[in-house]
């Protein structure tokens, strides 16, 4: 702050002193006053020469009836010509023009002679183009060049031609170790090859092996990408040079280029190394004929990227490792053999693996004893190690401010619904009749789960408000999966739509609501991929294949065959609402009773739900302990 404040100071002095110049042009552009010899000329001559800046400054001589305006006029301005007429006239006020007036004075403009003295500014043509055209342009210019060149030199963002990118990190600032990483022991064996590369590089080059140029980590956001890179650095103890894929991008087209010049020219001089690029995808989209404009700027950099990994040769030392989320959208030149070699999937974690990871963070924290930290790896199916940290951490927030100090199981399960359900909204704000919608909503999810083979086992069923949703039904698959079958896209379908088949059956059909407008989404979606993606449609087989892209003009099948896919489509969706609208006629007396507990009590747990559901006479025995308590 303190540079920008010194900076537009001297800015502002500059200015000042420049245009100070400019008004005083006398005094050093070769201007000087010049006397001219008496004469006689009349009042219209006078008056014209005055008003069209002739005369600098006029001296009035013997017997001359002109002095300032103002005594005439009773105008205070000064340097306007004005008339005293002698001791035989009156002084009068009037907003008259000075000829006019002088005309009323008796005087006759084309006849009156008026002796005078004339002084004027003679000041030449050069200097007068310079003062009032060359001058302010040249400010202009070098301020410019000096606010680009204080922008560079102190590092300021958003100046389009800055060039600083990638931080040296040193081995003392890179202290993460694959020991920091837990879990992944998969990935770490692809990458202990490169760290054993850049210890000792000789003993590939003696075997004539080359090592992979590039390495590409890939996989969902969160996953721990940028972690594993700089473990890399630090278990092979070489310098670490980060930089985002933005970072290359600027407004002018070669900007983002010299900054791959730059980068890999520091890394090359401190080798062995690291480049680290995230995001890469900012910058290494497929490229696209015909692309003009932005995206100019955006192939250049990433060519400038490829041939400085074509310029590696057997003595360099240096290995770039690049993350993205989205390794589909990259360039097929980025990800040939011989630029990033290695593609290296850092999938979710395991059940195994997440304890590992919760183990991790847990570290250093204070806990009541025996934390079931394996039952919460079990319930956190899907999730990432950024997610696990997150649990974790919102759990010791919530302690500290409960002034409490150990954790405890309340805790994490607090953390956990936080982040999967997002915060509970307690302000109460639906009507009666709305609340009631809500409550067989998330119910008759959490019941067709229960009845269905295939479906997920319910975690949580509330109607707290949480995030834009109006009630929750928590679901949670028991296991890791990583295949899904045709029955259980079928009985998903069927939960999804349960929800609007029991507004229907208990409210009519008149009154039902938008509650399921993101159930529909999601069926649609289901059995959209059945039919155009999973070859799950008896009819259509394999035949068809879509890709996500919905705004892609290119369809590679008929106007018949699309119309076929929108009527399979339709027909999955409406077999599946008609699975939920008879599992709801079949258990209609249970969903009331399990409906008055919820509204109660505002949710269920899943043993609760369970233990209700194997014997519904316990309901109205929890409904009644409720109310008495």
């Amino acid at each position: 702050m303190k540079k920008w404040i010194l900076f537009f100071l001297v800015a502002a002095l500059f200015i000042m002193t420049g245009l100070r110049f400019v008004q005083n042009s006398s005094m050093w552009a070769g201007g000087e006053l010049v006397n001219k010899e008496s004469q006689e000329i009349n009042l219209n001559q006078f008056l014209s020469g005055y008003n069209n800046g002739i005369y600098e400054k006029v001296e009035l001589r013997d017997g001359i009836k002109l002095q300032w305006y103002q005594l005439l006029t009773g105008d205070a301005q000064p340097n306007i010509l004005g008339i005293v007429p002698d001791k035989n006239y009156k002084v009068r006020e009037t907003n008259k023009p000075i000829d006019t007036a002088l005309e009323d004075l008796g005087f006759n403009l084309t006849g009156t002679a008026i002796p005078i003295d004339i002084k004027y500014e003679e000041t030449s043509f050069a200097a007068k183009f310079f003062l009032e055209q060359l001058l302010p342009l040249l400010l202009f210019l070098w301020l410019l060049l000096l606010l680009f060149r204080f922008m560079g030199r102190w590092g300021w963002g958003g100046m389009p031609f800055g060039t600083k990118t990638g931080v040296l990190r040193t081995q003392t600032d890179v202290s993460t170790k694959f020991a920091d990483v837990a879990g992944m022991d998969e990935v770490k064996d692809e990458l202990i090859e490169i760290v054993d590369f850049l210890k000792d590089s000789k003993k590939y080059q003696k075997l004539g092996a080359k090592i992979p140029k590039g390495v590409l980590l890939y996989w969902p956001p969160g996953s721990g990408k940028t972690l594993l890179a700089r473990a890399v650095a630090g278990e092979a103890g070489v310098p670490f040079f980060s930089a985002s894929g933005s970072e290359f991008m600027e407004m002018l087209v070669g900007m983002g280029a010299a900054k791959v010049r730059d980068l890999f020219k520091k890394a090359k001089a401190a080798g062995p190394a690291i480049i680290f690029i995230d995001e890469i995808d900012s910058i290494g989209k497929k490229r696209w004929g015909g692309m003009t404009g932005g995206h100019q700027e955006q192939e250049q950099t990433l060519n400038q990227i490829l041939t400085e990994m074509d310029g590696f040769d057997k003595e360099t030392n240096v290995i770039v490792i690049a993350a993205t989320n989205r390794p589909d959208t990259l360039d097929s030149a980025l990800m040939r053999s011989g630029r990033f070699d290695r593609k290296v999937m850092v999938g979710r974690p395991t059940l195994e693996e997440r304890k590992l990871i919760l183990d991790y963070h847990a570290q250093g924290k204070k806990f009541v004893k025996d934390i079931d930290m394996e039952a919460l790896s079990r319930r956190t199916s899907g999730m990432v190690g950024a997610d696990l940290a997150n649990i974790i951490n919102e759990a010791a927030l919530k302690t500290a401010k409960d002034n409490r100090k150990k954790i405890q199981e309340s805790d994490l399960e607090y953390a956990l619904e936080k982040i999967v359900m997002w915060p509970e909204k307690r302000i109460k704000t639906l009507k009666e009749k709305e609340r009631n919608i809500v409550t067989y909503h998330e119910l008759w999810h959490a019941v067709t789960a229960y009845y269905l083979e295939h479906a997920d086992p319910v975690e949580k069923i509330s109607i707290v408000s949480r995030g834009r949703a109006l009630g929750v039904t928590w679901m949670m698959p028991e296991e890791d999966s990583y295949l899904s079958s045709k029955a259980k896209f079928l009985d998903e379908m069927v939960t999804l739509l349960w929800g609007r088949a029991a507004e229907e059956i208990f409210f009519g059909k008149d009154h039902i609501t938008t509650g399921a407008s993101n159930e529909f989404e999601r069926v649609t979606k289901i059995a959209r991929g059945m039919v155009t993606r999973y070859g799950m449609d008896d009819d259509l087989g394999q035949l068809v294949y879509v890709d996500d892209d919905q705004y892609s003009a290119y369809k590679p099948f008929s106007e018949k065959t699309a119309e076929l896919i929108d009527t399979k489509v339709k027909l999955l969706v409406s077999q599946a609402y008609a699975r939920a609208i008879k599992l709801i006629k079949s258990n209609k007396k249970l969903m009331e009773s399990m409906g008055e507990l919820l509204l109660e009590r505002e949710y269920i747990s899943r043993d609760e739900f369970e233990l209700m559901m194997k014997d519904p006479k316990k309901i109205k025995a929890k409904v009644k302990e409720i109310r008495k308590g």
